[in-house]
């Protein structure tokens, strides 16, 4: 058994093990991908050209589909290749990498959809604070500590999935190397990883969710307590799409998570999807239908990259007609 401690390679079963799905499920999550990276590349670019959307929750949302391509980019790369691909296998080493990538922009999510719950709350509850608390530097330091924290986090985990042995299978059930189906495949004892999965873990998605929470029970006592109908509508409409994602998100997280490890089945393969695939690409839909501002700032944007469009074709024409 010494021999077999540390696998060279991990073979990731994928969506589907049947030769006839692969190209269709490839064209499906290269298009997925195209538009999560496009959707999310535009919100960057429309809050940062645009002034009046210099403030603290388009500074985290920025932050937020930042940290969405990442997250896509961590799973979906592989998953194309795979999909192409006959021997379907990742290395060790690839495997460890893509667990801590994993872990470090999935808790970089959940802490940023805090952050921006913890906004909505003082703008609402406290707005005559709100240019006073929700300063520049206090945003800075807030996602300082969140890198810190979710790096950390990450090396935690995967420092313990290193200790383990492998011995038997190295068929992931899955299509990327997740912390639950790895452990899946260990010969030695997990109970370590399962201990902190179940204590450290959960506390690191909760803390976020908890905060989340909080926020919008308070928000919801504040919005009760406005006199008319129309400034009820436009509180909740300023924390509507932000509500969606967090629903999305969460919702998915808890079905594959809080589990115990042996009820992991191909059902939260599916659910997975969800939160890792699906929430990146529509975060940049929700945020810019349901978001008036941010609606605004993307149509400057497009218009602008029109109008340069049309500028570089008339003097690309006029030197085609010139002497």
């Amino acid at each position: 058994m010494s021999n077999l401690t540390r696998l060279s390679e991990f073979i990731l079963l994928g969506l589907s093990s049947r030769p006839e799905d692969q190209k269709p499920l490839f064209a499906l999550f290269l298009v997925v991908y195209l538009v999560t990276l496009m959707g999310n590349l535009l919100i960057i670019l429309a809050i940062h050209s645009d002034p009046q959307l210099q403030n603290p929750m388009y500074f985290f949302l920025s932050i937020l589909s930042f940290a969405d391509i990442c997250y896509t980019t961590v799973i979906v790369p592989r998953m194309l290749v795979n999909f192409l691909s006959e021997t379907k296998t990742i290395s060790y080493a690839e495997c460890l990498a893509q667990i801590y990538f994993f872990l470090v922009f999935g808790n970089m999510d959940g802490y940023l959809l805090a952050a921006m719950a913890i906004d909505r709350y003082v703008a609402i509850c406290n707005p005559f604070h709100y240019v006073t608390v929700m300063t520049h530097r206090c945003c800075v330091l807030l996602l300082t500590f969140f890198i810190v924290f979710c790096y950390l986090h990450s090396l935690l985990h995967v420092l313990l999935v290193n200790q383990l042995t492998f011995c038997a299978s190295n068929v992931i059930h899955h299509f990327f190397c997740d912390i639950y189906p790895v452990l899946k495949l260990a010969c030695s004892s997990t109970a370590v990883n399962e201990v902190v999965a179940m204590t450290e873990g959960l506390a690191s998605v909760m803390a976020p969710f908890v905060c989340i929470v909080v926020s919008y029970l308070r928000i919801l006592i504040a919005v009760l307590s406005i006199p008319s109908a129309a400034g009820k509508r436009k509180a909740f409409s300023t924390c509507s799409s932000h509500l969606t994602v967090v629903t999305l998100f969460y919702g998915s997280i808890s079905y594959v998570y809080f589990q115990p490890l042996s009820s992991y089945t191909v059902k939260n393969r599916i659910a997975t999807i969800i939160y890792t695939v699906l929430t990146p690409m529509l975060n940049p839909f929700i945020y810019s239908l349901r978001n008036k501002d941010m609606k605004r700032g993307l149509e400057k944007l497009l218009s602008r990259i029109k109008s340069q469009m049309d500028r570089l074709s008339t003097a690309k024409a006029n030197r085609t007609l010139g002497p």
